[in-house]
């Protein structure tokens, strides 16, 4: 029977010849992740499980990123439990400040996740790393607990999606853009529990980052995860990062698909997530004049290097609009060092932006740029439910790095290529 790449991947891990969409199977485990908040969750649960250890030091990782630096004594308790378990459990990968960055940023950099691989973390961005050929998902902390006493988890093997890429994106347009475009064409729950499956000759337009910010939104369509085909982009990260063995899987010819779509990415256009569902998409032919307060580039969305430096080039020798709060936040301290070395650090503060260190702080409401009644922030975080910067009162408006940088010098929603223009 012709699979899929994800069922190529999970039947390769169940240790079983073919698998099919339905199908419920036990897989083996390459990596294992917790946060901050998930973590002490998990935590307790494996307490309860009565193991001594965990199944392999090297394979459990721990990322203090969302509430770190501590915002208050709640998330330093947090923290700690994490710092304890990790130090009892002798587990290799632990990052907290000083060390850490955003979890899904972060592995990709430390080249813990390979082609090929099974991830599961219990936070619903880890879908991230398909962008590596890797199948990878969100669970929740239970399953985190087991996955670390085990090694294993369970899973309802996901039917697919199809997306077949062609042609090249223009300037200013970026992985954001895609996403936010696909998930405005399908919906919200258009992918539900299925796999979101990007090939085609488009795919080698896109670099790694593009393909990690794409793949990191597919829970946003409700999919099970997203995945992109490996190829000499995808290798030479990876090689760079690791000397673990790449395997990689290409769906089969005759695979089976729910849906193939179509997408030329030369006609996507800067895309922009009005409130409060990231489904709720307009391009700039159909946004008016929309003032907004504060811009939020960072996230484990779009807080790459390229990110940066997108951003960057179009706020240098600028100022952020009077009255507009313009938080920049690399996603790790490998990346806040580069844009530091590069300057692009000098960039930001010259225009009148505050550099944080890395963390998700603002993405949820946690810290560090929430909102107060009625304000509105463009952000190219991942969500904009209502309430997730702040006040109940408050918008998030999604987008790239480009248009977020555009929207802070011009105070109001604005497209890259008129202050480029200016």
């Amino acid at each position: 029977m012709s699979m899929t790449m994800t069922q190529k991947i999970l039947a390769a891990h169940a240790g079983l010849d073919r698998v099919e969409a339905g199908q419920l199977i036990l897989v083996d485990l390459d990596r294992v992740l917790g946060n901050d908040i998930t973590s002490p969750v998990a935590i307790k649960e494996f307490e309860k499980i009565g193991v001594e250890g965990v199944y392999d030091k090297e394979k459990v990782t721990m990322v203090m990123d969302h509430f770190a630096p501590n915002k208050d004594i709640k998330a330093a308790v947090q923290c700690k439990m994490c710092r304890d378990f990790c130090n009892d459990k002798e587990i290799t990968h632990f990052y907290d400040v000083g060390r850490m960055g955003i979890e899904h940023a972060l592995l990709p950099e430390k080249g813990l996740v390979v082609p090929g691989d099974v991830v599961i973390g219990a936070d619903s961005h880890t879908c991230t790393y398909g962008a590596l050929g890797a199948f990878s998902t969100g669970v929740g902390s239970t399953d985190m607990a087991c996955g670390m006493a085990t090694g294993k988890a369970w899973f309802k093997v996901p039917s697919a999606i199809k997306f077949v890429l062609k042609g090249k994106l223009n300037k200013y347009v970026s992985g954001k853009d895609v996403i936010l475009h696909i998930i405005g064409k399908i919906g919200v729950d258009g992918a539900l529990y299925r796999s979101m499956e990007f090939v085609g000759e488009g795919v080698a337009s896109l670099s790694i980052f593009d393909r990690l910010t794409i793949c990191n939104m597919a829970i946003e369509a409700g999919a099970k995860n997203g995945i992109f085909e490996v190829d000499d982009e995808t290798i030479a990260y990876v090689k760079e990062r690791s000397d673990r063995e790449i395997v990689s899987y290409k769906a089969d010819e005759d695979a089976v698909y729910d849906e193939v779509i179509e997408i030329d990415l030369s006609t996507i256009k800067s895309t922009v997530a009005f409130p409060h569902l990231p489904e709720n998409t307009k391009t700039f032919d159909e946004i008016g004049d929309v003032k907004i307060d504060q811009v939020v580039i960072g996230s484990c969305t779009n807080g790459h290097y390229k990110d940066l430096a997108e951003a960057a080039e179009i706020i240098k020798g600028r100022k952020v609009a009077k009255n507009v709060r313009a938080i920049i936040i690399p996603a790790t301290q490998d990346i806040y060092l580069k844009a530091m070395e590069n300057g692009l650090l000098k960039i930001f503060v010259e225009a009148g932006c505050v550099v944080s260190t890395p963390t998700c702080g603002p993405c949820l409401g946690g810290y560090m740029g929430i909102l107060a009644a009625g304000e509105r922030a463009v952000a190219t975080t991942n969500r904009n439910f209502i309430g997730r910067m702040g006040d109940v009162t408050s918008e998030v408006y999604l987008a790239s790095p480009a248009v977020a940088a555009a929207s802070a010098i011009a105070g109001k929603i604005a497209d890259p290529m008129d202050i480029v223009k200016e």
